[in-house]
């Protein structure tokens, strides 16, 4: 079971990529130190595991880090996505705000974990990533590839996961 990881960081208008490890992970917080090792204004720790799930870490400076986990039924195969599925809650649940979702479809089988606005600062709204989520056909790696587009850090993604 191999995974892909590596931290986006952006200074000033140029994004860089690092792969990074995150074995040694043990909660969302190991997971933020690792990324914060990669020198930037802005961090966004990207993981995908075969073709099963997508973690999208936000880590800016020493604030809490904001996570979002594509799949919650990979942490049931998957010990890193259970580390963060762990500290996260669950997306569709009763207490739902519809402001915030809009009509975006968050009710699905495999429902994402975590902060859907991540990324929203990013050119990736809430109920955009939620709709890559729930579209059938659309692997992990794809949700982070448009993410990365939108971001306008896909070439610095492209040339560390190739």
């Amino acid at each position: 079971m191999s995974y892909f990881a590596a931290v986006l960081a952006r200074h000033r208008d140029r994004w860089r990529a690092a792969e990074v490890d995150l074995a040694d992970c043990e909660s969302v917080d190991d997971i933020a130190e690792v990324a914060r090792e990669v020198p930037g204004e802005i961090r966004l720790l990207v993981v995908e595991q075969d073709d099963e799930y997508a973690v999208l870490a936000r880590i800016d400076a020493d604030d809490e880090p904001r996570v979002f986990l594509s799949d919650g039924h990979a942490a049931d195969a998957y010990p890193l996505a259970a580390v963060i599925a762990a500290e996260l809650e669950e997306i569709g649940g009763e207490d739902i705000d519809e402001e915030l979702f809009g009509d975006a479809p968050i009710r699905h089988d495999c429902a994402p974990f975590g902060d859907p606005s991540v990324v929203e600062d990013l050119g990736t709204p809430s109920p955009e990533l939620l709709e890559l989520c729930a579209h059938e056909g659309t692997l992990p790696v794809d949700l982070i590839l448009a993410v990365c587009e939108r971001a306008g850090c896909v070439e610095a993604f492209e040339a560390v996961r190739a």
